[in-house]
């Protein structure tokens, strides 16, 4: 197998305004907003050739439902120290679940916290 096993997530929402502008102001970067239809998304920032995959906000009323209980996504910190990402968390409308915790030496840390949708999502650092 020479490439990752996921290409592309999808993390539903309601209110996309809200959406984006947790998103924004949790990470320190733009969403791309695209409206296709009755879709309409907020694309992550890519690189490309550059190793993970991307994503996308998405909000449709049939097709997308936000949870807590679903596929659990891990966001890589932008700053390298994902609790300066944690400090943006609650003022942005989010919820801390689970504050800065070590994996192990070998693996780093991560945290968990919900959107201002009721996803669960996680922050990963090394």
């Amino acid at each position: 197998m020479d490439t990752n096993v996921v290409s592309w997530f999808e993390i539903p929402v309601r209110n996309m305004d809200r959406a984006v502008k947790f998103y924004e102001t949790v990470f320190g970067f733009r969403l791309n907003r695209q409206l296709l239809g009755a879709l309409e998304m907020a694309w992550f920032p890519w690189v490309d050739n550059a190793t993970g995959s991307s994503g996308s906000l998405v909000c449709h009323e049939q097709h997308y439902t936000p949870s807590e209980n679903g596929t659990l996504v891990y966001f890589n910190s932008p700053s390298g120290n994902l609790s300066t990402e944690l400090e943006r968390v609650e003022a942005a409308g989010g919820k801390i679940l689970q504050p800065r915790t070590q994996i192990s030496e070998e693996h780093g840390y991560m945290a968990l916290l919900t959107d201002t949708e009721g996803n669960r999502i996680a922050l990963y650092s090394r």
